[in-house]
């Protein structure tokens, strides 16, 4: 599987082995437990519910809940499933016991539900048991992957964001990428970053940063036309998805597919414009895939410096980060070459 995580570049006999924009990691959602509201129960189905939440004790009721999941009627494999996501939530012994009970496969089945309910049920007490790293494995290799990816085209919003978080999970373990992607996810999860809420933009844009580490992916992506969300996203600075379809883009932008549509979509506008009035982190991210656009196309070279990207990226030279600083630095430099319509070299 091929991952690309960093970009080698020598210039003016300077090496920059390393393009990435830092750690990532805060400008995404973590995708932990569901946030949806919790259900309505009959007051002694919740009772039972919380007293085996808060002892030790819970392994009768997940036995007579995956019972329910087998061979229950629908309402109670809804019940059974509502149940099994609440024991999961917040308290992580009880993921392992639900799983080691052979809760997985039931709840997978209700993924293909044509009730729209237990299906969302069942994606999102999947999502609560993929939160323990040990069910991870065990989730993908029964069979959850194109359940997921079905529940991420078919499903009601709120299967859909937590189908996406499930699915950013289990790729967290490399294999599955390529797995998650050759199953139709990247399609459902760029329309969610389009189409979806807030919650549902995020949910997805976190799992589209995970799966285009793989270079496959971030074809399937591009593809699938994510550039003219990104760059949209990128431009409304009251979206609050600017930093997060940046990151997005800076993992797409290695890739030559991508690069010439970040182009065709008017994104050099939107990168420089970031560059002049974004936050610090903003202006970091949008200089290292100006850089990665520019270090190897003298038209994109002219376009940039068309846009007027030079006194911004002097500016950014002098005050930013010392990361940014030094991409600022190199990029002002390439932007000052010549220009010449001889060598208009790769997109």
């Amino acid at each position: 599987m091929e991952t690309e995580n960093s970009t080698n570049f020598s210039y003016m006999g300077r090496d920059f082995s390393d393009l990435s924009i830092g750690d990532s990691s805060s400008a995404f959602s973590d995708c932990n437990s569901d946030r949806s509201g919790e259900f309505q129960t009959a007051s002694s189905q919740t009772r039972r519910l919380l007293m085996a939440c808060a002892s030790d004790n819970s392994d009768d009721l997940i036995r007579q809940l995956v019972g329910f999941l087998e061979s229950g009627s629908i309402e109670e494999q809804k019940q059974a499933a509502m149940e099994i996501r609440l024991l999961a939530k917040n308290k992580s012994e009880n993921r392992l016991k639900i799983a080691k009970s052979g809760a997985i496969k039931p709840l997978i089945s209700l993924l293909s539900s044509t009730d729209l309910q237990l299906q969302e049920y069942g994606v999102t007490a999947i999502l609560n048991l993929s939160l323990c790293d040990e069910n991870k494995e065990l989730i993908a290799s029964s069979g959850a992957i194109k359940p997921l990816v079905r529940a991420l085209k078919t499903g009601t919003s709120t299967a859909k964001e937590n189908a996406a978080c499930a699915l950013l999970r289990l790729s967290q373990i490399e294999e599955n990428k390529i797995a998650i992607g050759r199953s139709g996810a990247l399609p459902p999860l760029v329309n969610l970053l389009e189409n979806g809420g807030i919650r549902g933009k995020k949910d997805a844009s976190t799992a589209l940063y995970s799966l285009c580490s793989v270079k496959e992916n971030k074809i399937r992506a591009v593809q699938a036309g994510i550039m003219k969300s990104l760059v949209e996203l990128m431009a409304d600075f009251g979206s609050n998805m600017v930093d997060k379809s940046a990151y997005v883009l800076s993992v797409l932008v290695s890739i030559p597919e991508a690069r010439t549509a970040l182009v065709d979509e008017g994104g050099i506008p939107v990168l420089v414009e970031i560059v002049e009035v974004g936050s610090q982190r903003q202006k970091e991210i949008s200089v290292a895939i100006l850089l990665q656009l520019c270090e190897n196309s003298a038209v994109h070279r002219n376009m940039v410096a068309r846009e007027g990207a030079i006194p911004p990226l002097v500016a950014l030279s002098q005050s930013g980060t010392n990361r940014a600083k030094q991409k600022a630095e190199t990029l002002t430099e390439l932007l000052r070459q010549p220009r010449s319509g001889n060598g208009a070299a790769r997109a």
